[in-house]
């Protein structure tokens, strides 16, 4: 069983849940833009283990992000299998793997019918020193939330039926990630995009309140994949956050580490809520915007001097301000 899971933990992309006891979460999140970007889907499977038995139930939400629209269809928890190996979750008739989803769902408030894979898909590089984007933190065994990303960008082709629309994704850019634990932190700010002009630039960042055994700090972890090259900036690798303003209308972040300098600014659109773990149940409101737009400026250092690497916005972004910010701005 051991061995087992050391190996989960080197793929954290995994069902990592075969053996965690209740108050437990896992959830995927897909996300769909078409070629035209007129259609963006979040699309986000998984389970929740309450110490309450009647609180668990496996589920399958769906924001819609042009509208705002958002849905959440729940399953029993018995209708949730996952693969020992690799990554194949079925919750229903749905199943959702690293190379394409099958969605059947139907429910009075939304019907998604239909089968999208994915092409090129560009997974964050694991190793047993840093199992993915946590780093050696993904070694930690008390943390309360875990995340990984499946992959930075990748193509689609395919077509859903959306309430009765087809939607027809061919040619259209995805990214896939994930979180478990036993519930979401006090306060965080994730930001994600690869949309940008050229394909294959993707960009996402997660600052959030970490509590340990006696205390909190805030961590981090961004990671810019451009031109086949995977900068990386996170608490674990010495980068530090140089300044943070969080405000009604857009985020900015500045992070430093001797060798490069990473600029960033959120501009905040409308969105829609989804549920997120509480530790009690799936009651927490998560407000997600698929709207929204991320400039990212990317500097070499040397000595004084700064050497612009890489400039861009990236559309269709998604992001979410969560809980008291002034936890985050310590």
């Amino acid at each position: 069983m051991m061995f087992e899971s050391l190996r989960r933990t080197l793929h954290p992309s995994w069902y990592q849940g075969h053996d965690k006891k209740p108050p437990y979460f896992e959830g995927w999140y897909y996300k769909l833009v078409d070629p035209l970007e007129r259609h963006r889907l979040a699309v986000i499977p998984g389970v929740f283990k309450g110490t309450d038995p009647g609180k668990s139930h496996a589920f399958v939400q769906v924001l819609d992000g042009i509208s705002g629209e958002t849905t959440y269809h729940e399953y029993p928890v018995g209708a949730f299998r996952a693969a020992r190996k690799g990554l194949d979750i079925e919750i229903g008739p749905n199943r959702f793997t690293l190379t394409d989803i099958s969605l059947a769902i139907e429910s009075p408030d939304r019907s998604v019918q239909g089968l999208v894979s994915f092409t090129g898909v560009s997974p964050w590089p694991s190793t047993v020193i840093a199992p993915g984007i946590m780093g050696v933190f993904s070694w930690l065994p008390f943390l309360q939330t875990y995340h990984g990303v499946v992959s930075l960008d990748h193509g689609i082709r395919g077509v859903l039926t959306v309430d009765g629309d087809e939607i027809d994704f061919d040619g259209g850019r995805g990214y896939i990630e994930k979180d478990w634990g036993r519930s979401f932190p006090e306060a965080w700010i994730w930001m994600q995009t690869n949309h940008f002009d050229r394909d294959g630039t993707s960009f996402t960042a997660s600052i959030a309140t970490i509590p340990m055994p006696g205390f909190s700090f805030r961590g981090f972890i961004v990671g810019l994949w451009h031109e086949r090259k995977l900068y990386r900036f996170a608490t674990y690798t010495g980068a530090r956050i140089n300044e943070l303003t969080i405000g009604d209308d857009q985020v900015h972040t500045l992070i430093q580490d001797r060798a490069y300098r990473l600029e960033v600014t959120a501009r905040r659109a409308k969105g829609g809520i989804l549920r997120g773990p509480t530790g009690l149940d799936m009651g927490g409101r998560v407000p997600e915007s698929l709207r929204a737009t991320v400039r990212v400026r990317l500097y070499a250092v040397t000595g004084d001097e700064l050497c612009l690497i890489f400039e861009g916005t990236g559309r269709n972004a998604g992001l979410e301000v969560v809980g008291d910010p002034d936890k985050l701005l310590g």
